[in-house]
């Protein structure tokens, strides 16, 4: 029997453990994609405590403690840091199989020296230990990001912002990790919320410009392009249900727009017009840019109307749709292909049966822009668990090039979870390992070291064209 995490966790042949040992635990790390907020990174944040690190902000370990029938004071209530400690910790062990798991214990073991099992019986000696560490220079948020080697973080940022944390990141010369921010249209896309109209107040004032039309619209956000180019922006992000291809004329265009900043009823029909006409606009922009255009798609969001309503959206009540988005992404992705406009991008599906599907619709439009130009993103979200990552992984090696991929992000809120690249690496050298053990592949550790590599950390770096 193996030891619970030891040096060898997660990897079981001899080949496995040379890669990950010898080739890719000591690369750096480039987090292309998060959403820890920049101010923390700026100030140099000390964390109280280990909750405030932890919980904070944490969907998924809500859902886990919320699983476990423990009452909403102690997750997201007014129950103290200690209280929500002690029912997470005691909720912990029954999450066998769940990455929470192994997350929390790699955390403990890497960045608090804990070799111990956390349960409700070692809550307080996790929470003591934790907290006097978290004291310490080397665990402010700066301290965390070097110990953690991370070269680059690529947060999430919405196109009104001023990016002024990031400017101060930029200017400070003690500030040793890369901070680049990521386009995030969503809110001017979103034609059918309720704070539409006011959103487009909010960027015409940004923009120093009115803003009535579609035409106006698009002026606005080139400006704000450009402001973000300035700012080192590589990519873009969009959540979005599902991959729309709707087009339609301008004026029809400009009658929906009106409608919408006239707070009017609008169909699915208008909306997804509108949306298509902007998610064209915006991509013809990044291909000019050579930035990468990532699509984060298939999410049922807020499913749960009570609790929206209590404690409102990104609380944990999010769920795998099933969209059927084959047709929509080719049709969008051949109409920028023929004008040459289609820009690197990164596709992600919260739903792992698009795996393949996806796989088969990359091979269509590569490019000589990047080796592959059009990349299957991690697994994502429900999908960044062993299985999850094995699945993804295999059916890219299947029908694609696996050699090219892009690698890993956190996709995280928490400073902490910089650790999901080792369970990440691990996995990836296992999954290879087991080929080459196999003898599905020759044991060449020149050609299969430099691929490790190059998936945890240079593609990543080549890709977006980061300056490192």
């Amino acid at each position: 029997m193996k030891q619970f995490m030891d040096e060898d966790f997660l990897l079981s042949n001899e080949t496995a453990k040379t890669l990950y040992h010898d080739y890719a635990e000591k690369m750096p790390i480039v987090d292309y994609h998060c959403h820890i907020n920049p101010q923390e990174i700026a100030e140099d944040r000390q964390f109280s405590n280990i909750t405030q690190v932890w919980l904070g902000g944490d969907h998924y370990k809500w859902r886990m403690i919320r699983s476990n029938g423990v009452e909403e004071k102690y997750i997201t209530g007014d129950g103290t840091d200690r209280e929500k400690f002690q029912k997470f910790a005691e909720a912990l062990p029954k999450a066998i199989g769940n990455p929470l798991y192994h997350w929390t214990h790699l955390e403990l073991k890497r960045y608090f020296g804990y070799d111990g099992v956390l349960n409700g019986d070692t809550a307080e000696e996790v929470w003591n230990l934790c907290n006097a560490k978290l004291q310490t220079k080397e665990m402010s948020v700066r301290g965390i990001i070097e110990k953690s080697n991370v070269k680059l973080i690529g947060t999430t940022d919405d196109p009104i912002d001023s990016l002024k944390w990031h400017k101060a990141i930029k200017e400070d010369s003690t500030c040793k990790v890369k901070v680049v921010p990521t386009w995030r249209p969503d809110k001017i896309m979103n034609i059918e919320k309720p704070t539409f109209a006011e959103y487009v107040s909010s960027l015409a004032k940004v923009s120093g410009m009115e803003i009535k039309t579609v035409k106006d619209v698009c002026a606005a956000l080139e400006k704000r392009l450009d402001f973000f180019a300035e700012m080192g922006c590589k990519a873009s992000d969009h959540g979005m249900s599902y991959v729309i291809y709707n087009p339609a004329d301008e004026a029809q265009i400009e009658k929906i727009f009106t409608k919408g900043l006239n707070g009017e009823a609008l169909t699915q029909d208008e909306v997804d017009k509108y949306k298509y006409a902007i998610l064209m606009f915006l991509a013809k922009q990044y291909a000019k840019r050579g930035w990468v255009m990532q699509i984060h798609y298939g999410t049922i969001r807020d499913t749960n109307t009570a609790m929206f309503k209590r404690i409102g959206p990104d609380t944990g009540f999010d769920c795998i749709g099933i969209p059927n988005c084959a047709e929509a992404i080719t049709k969008f992705m051949d109409a920028l292909n023929q004008t040459d406009e289609l820009p690197k991008t990164i596709l992600y599906s919260l739903n792992p049966i698009d795996n393949q599907m996806l796989d088969s619709v990359i091979g269509c439009f590569q490019g000589t822009e990047a080796a592959g130009k059009i990349q299957h993103g991690a697994a994502w979200w429900f999908n960044d668990n062993k299985t999850g990552m094995i699945d993804q992984m295999t059916s890219l090696a299947n029908l694609s090039v696996l050699g090219n991929f892009v690698g890993m992000l956190t996709d995280s809120r928490s400073f902490l979870s910089y650790t999901r690249h080792e369970y990440f690496r691990r996995i990836l050298c296992n999954l290879i390992g087991t080929w080459v053990e196999n003898g599905e592949y020759p044991c060449d550790m020149k050609t299969l070291g430099q691929m490790v590599q190059d998936i945890s950390y240079n593609n990543a770096v080549r890709y977006f064209g980061f300056d490192l």
